[in-house]
């Protein structure tokens, strides 16, 4: 896109890339489904020769295979990916919520890894790394040109290991290398406190295994406080999302037993599915319903769901099943607009096939794929508007992504797009100042809280400022 600054939400190290709804099947699929195209395939062995026998330094055989593997599930969709042994482990890490890793929230900015914020207690933190800090090298690789994965590879690795890295501290106009042992690092997908007297903030930042397990505890924590909550603000902003049986779960948690939340549709059979309030839809096999601790005034508190353009996937269920129920009024920008289900299929050798099986929709019959959820009520990110609102990306924007309903290029939209992007990279060239860092979540100067919280307590609401953008954003009529 020709962009300087890249707006990837908050990913947690070892966060798992792009955001994703998955439903774990332990089962390979060898059914066949038509003959083998032989001629292709002895053209792809006949390269594997050539390559092995012609090329300038010798290869490896595996290598190459797993290459060309790669290359072939990559060029479906940007969620379809072939997981090598190591990949593979990382990602049953990352649902887990425990990584090997220096424990950082980070971003990218300007091609350089940015510190959102050090994990309380981690190898970063007790390192001295702040938020802000731009890490420029990684051992002996310079991090401009690295992917978000490819940094996140970097600074993983095993335990008791160390990674020394270059950091750069703007506020103090200084660069210094920082060594760090990777320890394993154990992830809070939730966070929860009583924002103002009678009304609670939860905030989850990705859905792992543990994530409805902590829900249940830090709701419980907050009712202890105040049995007579007067409202509730569910944060799903920057959620990239994650397994599908916890969105299911923390959508139950609010609604009434056993109405639709998400029904999925695929080539194969067990893609076409429809996904209810009920424990036999989220509780994991053999388990107990873990949502049966809840007080029951969760099922009536007023409730706002904050959402942005980082909003994918599975936390894009949670809105769309709660905003289709006229549970909760959703808030913020339209969410990512990431409407496809990934199946891990185990293969020999300890890798894996991540592959989309279905679209997924809404209990209204809507798909996101490629829209994304559309707010009750669009918010700027802060007072003065939203500042890098040219520069976000969603699943449209992506290379090879699937069409979404009725979806149509419009070159319009990009060339305003492209042109709002220029502009606002010749301002920051301009200025001398870097632009102020949006508020932490969470805190007194987050802006769209302070809305949701004018919204429960029956107060005006400042909407976004930004129409051009609202009626860009808004559904066309009839749809």
């Amino acid at each position: 896109m020709g962009s300087k600054f890249k707006i990837a939400g908050l990913l947690a190290l070892g966060a798992v890339a792009g955001a994703l709804a998955t439903m774990q099947i332990t089962a390979v699929a060898r059914s066949a489904f038509g003959p083998l195209p032989v001629e292709e395939l002895q053209q792809l062995a006949a390269v594997f020769d050539r390559v092995k026998a012609e090329y300038v330094e010798p290869v490896d055989e595996k290598k190459l295979i797993s290459d060309a593997i790669s290359g072939m599930v990559s060029g479906l969709d940007p969620h379809s990916q072939y997981l090598d042994k190591k990949t593979f482990r990382e990602f049953r890490e990352n649902t887990g919520g425990r990584f090997i890793g220096i424990g950082i929230e980070m971003t990218m900015e300007d091609g350089l890894v940015k510190v959102v914020s050090p994990i309380e207690g981690s190898p970063a933190f007790r390192a001295g790394l702040k938020p802000g800090d731009l890490i420029t090298r990684i051992d002996d690789t310079p991090v401009k040109g690295l992917s978000v994965d490819q940094a996140v590879k970097r600074m993983r690795g095993e335990p008791a290991t160390k990674v020394q890295l270059q950091v750069f501290r703007k506020d103090e106009n200084r660069s210094f290398p920082v060594t760090i042992v990777r320890e394993e690092i154990r992830m809070q997908s939730v966070r929860a406190r009583m924002v103002e007297p009678g009304y609670g903030w939860v905030r989850v930042s990705q859905f792992q295994d543990r994530t409805v397990e902590d829900f249940v505890k830090k709701v419980e924590d907050l009712y202890k406080q105040d049995p007579n909550l007067k409202g509730l603000v569910l944060d799903l902003r920057n959620d990239p999302g994650g397994l599908l049986d916890a969105s299911i779960a923390l959508s139950a948690a609010f609604l009434p037993e056993n109405v639709m939340v998400v029904s999925t549709n695929g080539q194969m059979a067990e893609s076409r599915m429809s996904f209810r309030a009920t424990p036999a839809d989220y509780a994991r096999r053999g388990g107990v319903d873990p949502l049966k601790r809840l007080p029951a005034a969760l099922k009536k508190v007023p409730l706002v769901v904050l959402v942005n353009e980082g909003s994918a996937s599975a936390s894009e269920i949670v809105a769309g099943a709660l905003q289709d129920h006229k549970r909760a009024t959703i808030m913020g920008a339209q969410t990512f607009g990431k409407g496809s289900v990934q199946t891990i299929r185990p293969l020999p050798g300890d890798t894996a096939l991540k592959i989309t099986t279905a679209r997924y929709y809404t209990p209204g019959g809507k798909s996101i794929q490629a829209k994304g959820i559309t707010p009750d009520v669009f918010l700027d990110e802060t007072a003065d508007g939203n500042v890098f609102a040219a520069l976000r990306m969603r699943e449209a924007d992506l290379d090879k992504h699937l069409q979404g309903a009725d979806e149509k290029k419009d070159p319009a939209r990009d060339k305003a797009r492209e042109e709002a992007r220029t502009k606002l990279e010749e301002q920051l060239a301009k200025s001398k100042e870097p632009p102020k860092p949006l508020p932490e979540f969470g805190t007194a100067e987050d802006w769209p809280l302070r809305q949701a919280l004018n919204q429960l307590r029956g107060l005006p609401v400042v909407a976004s400022k930004t129409a051009a953008e609202q009626r860009a954003q808004a559904p066309s009529p009839g749809k």
